[in-house]
């Protein structure tokens, strides 16, 4: 088998390390419109994923609700009930700005693009990727704020739902249903072109990393963290995904899906959202100095799960194809 690092992840390093030596381009006082730009990005990112967006393929994939609502409680329910068993031992505020940093990760939904392929490479349920994956999206636009807001508020940060929903809706979902909307006319455009899109996604993502990490940076923000911590923080992000995967797979199981239902339970349950993260990040949090500490688990999330779930999915791959039974007359 031959692996090789993910372009996206080598792109997250460098810009961080720009964001580093250059932190000034990020701050309040540049004459770089960041913020403005990134705004206007995130709108554009979700048009496109409404454009991209299949009413008729969401409606047949209603069909087989048993996957869809393991997997969907994976991503809602098990991944942050998991993280949540940890909050009464946080003791101080360095603590529980990292373990908020994970509960973000854990409510955030899951991604599309890497889910539909990894479900693919290893030969599971493509159908039913593809509608958890975008459905995954939309419910999290709900869900994920609700899971964060008792928590943030206790940060001292300004969360008000309101105006939290109000960014949601005018940056997120009008965007969205504007796209589905004009689906059926550019829909066929937007899967021509899917490339240059998700080159684009990529571009303002790449930007609000870097306006995340310049700021943290300039405030010092990673002063206090070791090399230990980091080393921890790994091993962290290691076992929220192995926990995840091992409980959504015995679910699977014990529901008694299919190899390729279970397939697609475990990788689309247990990914999530860089895209969504990031956006999330910068409409919950503002412009919180903590905020590239917030961001640190799911980038490292993001890159261990597309190399170990790449790992997976070539050895679950290389399994027997399943014969259909056969009847006698």
């Amino acid at each position: 088998m031959k692996f090789r690092i993910d372009g996206f992840v080598l792109s997250i390093i460098a810009v961080i390390g720009i964001a580093y030596i250059f932190p000034q381009w990020g701050t309040a006082d540049s004459h770089v419109p960041i913020d403005t730009i990134s705004a206007i990005g995130i709108s554009l990112i979700f048009f496109f994923y409404g454009l991209k967006l299949s009413p008729s393929k969401l409606k047949a994939g209603l069909k087989n609700w048993k996957l869809h609502l393991l997997v969907q409680a994976s991503t809602f329910l098990i991944f942050p009930l998991i993280v949540l068993a940890f909050y009464p031992l946080m003791q101080n505020a360095e603590q529980q700005t990292l373990w908020l940093a994970f509960f973000f990760l854990a409510a955030l939904p899951s991604t599309v693009s890497s889910s539909v392929v990894m479900v693919s490479m290893a030969k599971g349920n493509i159908p039913a990727a593809i509608f958890n994956a975008s459905i995954s999206g939309i419910i999290g636009i709900a869900i994920t704020p609700l899971w964060m807001g008792p928590f943030v508020q206790e940060t001292g940060t300004d969360f008000d739902f309101t105006d939290i929903y109000t960014k949601l809706i005018l940056q997120i979902i009008l965007p969205v249903i504007l796209g589905l909307f004009l689906q059926r006319f550019l829909g066929v455009l937007a899967q021509k072109y899917n490339r240059y899109l998700a080159l684009f996604d990529k571009s303002i993502i790449l930007l609000i990393i870097y306006k995340s990490f310049a700021g943290s940076f300039e405030e010092n923000i990673f002063g206090a963290v070791s090399y230990l911590d980091l080393l921890i923080l790994f091993v962290a992000v290691l076992a929220l995904f192995y926990t995840a995967f091992f409980i959504t797979g015995f679910v699977a199981k014990k529901l008694k899906f299919n190899t390729a239902d279970q397939i697609t339970a475990q990788f689309c349950g247990t990914k999530k959202s860089l895209v969504h993260g990031t956006v999330f990040s910068k409409i919950l949090f503002g412009n919180m100095a903590s905020i590239g500490i917030i961001l640190l688990p799911l980038m490292i999330f993001h890159a261990t799960q597309i190399l170990i779930l790449s790992i997976i999915a070539g050895i679950r791959a290389s399994r027997p194809e399943e014969q259909e039974p056969i009847v006698e007359a």
